[in-house]
């Protein structure tokens, strides 16, 4: 019997096995396809999945397949700038607010890092045809590439296996529909000859045929064309009609490689039910949304960090099983502002009236005006709103809890580096002075395997066991409140001060792991 089944092992799938093993889960992945899809499909993560990735343990794989995103504009189709903003290459995450990669090649150093965990096996070629709920295991059926039966059993079935999802579909699970749907041709290419492109990333919101041109990783471009009205579907999606199109930006036959061209039709939706039983739902089975601000896959990272540490409690026999029931209360609210972010940018860039877009272009001229410096692009980072959170006395969510905490330069025994490297991932409680703690809070934070840290300046002469704050980022971070408790999924549990502010703090999370079932 395996701990968890993952059902699809494309980036999510590989990063929710990655950190489950690495918490000691054995861990077997289901994928129908006999080998991995060789072209990529996102292009963008952001700063938040650029710490998963590290947490996963492959951050120092990724240089070849990686680069800053870097510059982002947006053009009307005189060629006037709307928008410009820059990609900070040194984000609050601790990582670039966001970064172009080449998808194959990051999933080839995920699924290496996968083979090198002892919990996880991966099986090709397999295809789920059946779940069975026990309530105290899940049976899985599955046919091979012959036909051949197979059944499996596991404690818990994790569906990472896209927008057509068998998993969401044995759940019984609707989908909120929030209908935004465009077609779009998608052509990526590789240049004979490299070539440097200013800006790195470009939106061209031309009513005439709205267009995008941006990096793919290094030494990859991808280009984007949305049909327009009066285009017919089976016109559209010609190579002849990619290679005229790509024309519009001086790529053709001679200059470069068309590796794959395809229409993709944007979707924003997600499921009504991520969780039943023992079966849960992650990535695009659980949501999708249109790809202008790159946030599908690392909306996906979010679901299976949130889901990882939750899953270990439970199994380790730390928490109830109601704890369970936070994951879909926590993220099904969570994606919702990816989503909607994305829908509101694409609504923007798919504008194709003429009359509408002279009046999106004079208001964004204008704001454009009034700025005295490019803007940074920021993560969408965005708090978790319900949940396991610190609450006060009414119940209700304090202040600053659910808010994404940062990752700053930090000394702690000699070793510098940023947090998660020198400390390490899981539970952390950060106190201005030494927290004052009973005998069973301590066990209780020893048990989960929390870091304590005392927060000091970084020319404090910091004691052994002590945080030397390099950029003063906690310090700053902490403003009035004495103790800071962060889950490990890297979003703030909660703050308080004063003197019991860590007490209280330990005490409420000991209450909420093992409260009952929330309900959405």
């Amino acid at each position: 019997m395996t701990d968890v089944l993952i059902v699809g092992y494309g980036p999510v799938g590989q990063v929710a096995a990655i950190l489950l093993a690495q918490r000691g889960f054995t861990v077997r992945v289901l994928e129908k396809w006999t080998t991995p899809y060789s072209m990529p499909r996102a292009v963008s993560y952001d700063g938040e999945a650029s710490r998963i990735l590290a947490a996963c343990g492959v951050a120092d794989r990724l240089g070849d397949v990686t680069e800053l995103s870097g510059e982002y504009t947006w053009k009307n189709g005189f060629g006037r700038t709307l928008l410009h903003v820059r990609a900070a290459p040194d984000g609050p995450s601790g990582w670039p607010d966001s970064t172009s990669f080449y998808q194959p090649g990051v999933e080839e150093r995920l699924a290496e890092r996968g083979a090198e965990l002892p919990g996880v096996q991966v099986q090709r070629g397999v295809e789920v045809t059946g779940l069975t709920d026990h309530s105290d295991r899940v049976e899985v059926t599955a046919v091979d590439g012959d036909g051949g039966p197979h059944t499996y059993t596991a404690s818990w079935v994790l569906g990472c296996d896209g927008a057509n999802s068998f998993v969401r579909g044995w759940l019984g699970a609707g989908v909120t529909d929030l209908d935004f749907t465009h077609d779009w041709l998608v052509c990526d290419v590789v240049l004979h000859t490299p070539r440097e492109f200013t800006p790195n990333n470009l939106q061209i919101c031309d009513p005439a045929r709205p267009r995008t041109a941006v990096s793919a990783g290094p030494n990859h471009r991808r280009w984007e064309f949305m049909r327009v009205p009066g285009e017919t579907l089976e016109e559209f999606r010609t190579e002849a009609s990619a290679w005229r199109l790509l024309g519009l930006f001086d790529i053709t036959p001679d200059n470069a490689r068309l590796d794959r061209y395809g229409v993709y039709t944007t979707q924003a939706c997600s499921a009504d039910v991520w969780r039943r039983g023992r079966v849960f739902l992650a990535g695009d089975a659980a949501h999708v949304m249109p790809p202008f601000l790159g946030q599908g896959m690392s909306s996906g990272f979010r679901d299976v960090v949130n889901l990882a540490w939750k899953l270990d409690l439970v199994r380790r026999g730390r928490a109830g099983e109601a704890l369970l029931d936070t994951y879909q209360v926590e993220r099904r609210a969570h994606v919702q502002h990816a989503i909607r972010m994305s829908m509101d940018s694409g609504a923007v860039i798919c504008e194709t009236d003429p009359k509408k877009a002279a009046g999106r272009d004079s208001v964004m001229l204008a704001a454009l005006r009034r700025r005295t410096q490019q803007r940074h692009v920021r993560s969408l980072r965005e708090a978790i709103v319900d949940g396991v959170l610190h609450r006060a006395d009414d119940g209700t969510p304090t202040p600053r809890a659910g808010e994404p905490a940062p990752q700053g330069r930090v000394t702690v025994d000699g070793r510098t580096g940023g947090f998660d490297d020198v400390v390490g991932v899981g539970f952390t409680l950060l106190t201005r002075e030494p927290a004052t703690l009973d005998d069973d809070a301590v066990a209780f934070l020893d048990d989960l395997g929390a870091y304590r840290l005392v927060v000091r300046p970084a020319d404090d002469g910091a004691a052994a066991g002590d945080l030397a704050d390099l950029d003063g980022v906690y310090s700053t971070w902490l403003g009035g409140a004495d103790a800071a408790l962060i889950r490990p999924d890297f979003y703030l549990f909660g703050v308080a001060a004063g003197p019991d502010a860590a007490a209280t703090l330990v005490a409420d999370l000991r209450r909420q792991v093992a409260a009952p079932a929330l309900h959405p």
